[in-house]
């Protein structure tokens, strides 16, 4: 338990969720995303312990993806490059509400089976979209209680096969951790700062649990995560 960050503190504002912020350091910080992803986040592991799992029970080895919020786009082109090295298939979407990360990702090349959108997920139930599997990284914090219900319950009818969303998990130490080894690494961009603010802003296990929809399960992970995840009921 937390001594320093023992309370959530909601009302944080990250600076690259601001209007006004600077589009140099916003576009800087999507560009950072891979390296700080690839150094924390573990979707390496996730994609072989939950998403390889689905796929190979796919029949034809080959699966729809959405991610949520996908912000810089480096979780989708991680995955899309591992579903390849095994041999299998994806078209994968990636949505984010706020226009200048779509922007971001269309000026850069992508492969063909990659998409986004500036579209919400509650845009996508109503057009009656569904995908195997629907994910989001450092999506849970940014968002209020209502809203993070609204999102899961939009997965829960996006999703035929998994939604899994990965977040930060709140911590002393994992605050001061990041506090004294991400400034080495990462310049020029909001990283840093909203680094910090994203994890006084993020959960508990035991907190997220107790305010996510039934049917679904929060699980930790290395190092500092939190993983919820929903399957949906077979029929």
């Amino acid at each position: 338990m937390p001594l320093f960050l023992k309370q959530r503190n909601e009302s944080l504002v990250e600076w690259m969720d601001r209007e006004d912020c600077n589009v140099e350091l916003l576009n800087n910080t999507y560009s950072q995303f891979s390296k700080i992803n690839k150094l924390l986040s573990g979707w390496n592991k996730i994609y072989r312990s939950h998403i390889r799992p689905v796929i190979q029970r796919s029949p034809e080895k080959h699966v729809t993806i959405l991610d949520i919020g996908c912000g810089g786009g480096d979780i989708i082109k991680l995955l899309d490059t591992l579903i390849k090295e095994d041999g299998f298939q994806a078209k994968i979407t990636g949505i984010d509400p706020d226009p200048r990360s779509i922007r971001f990702l269309q000026d850069r090349g992508h492969p063909s089976n990659l998409y986004f959108r500036n579209i919400s997920s509650n845009q996508l139930t109503e057009e009656g979209q569904t995908f195997n599997i629907v994910i989001s990284n450092h999506l849970i914090h940014h968002l209020s209680e209502k809203e993070l219900h609204a999102v899961c319950s939009d997965a829960e009818i996006l999703t035929t096969g998994l939604a899994i969303f990965s977040d930060i998990e709140r911590s002393d130490i994992g605050y001061a951790s990041f506090g004294m080894i991400a400034p080495l690494l990462f310049r020029n961009s909001y990283i840093v700062k909203d680094g910090l603010i994203s994890v006084r802003k993020s959960y508990r296990k035991k907190e997220l649990q107790q305010i996510l929809p039934n049917g679904w399960k929060v699980s930790r992970a290395f190092p500092f995560r939190l993983l919820a995840t929903y399957q949906p009921a077979k029929t």
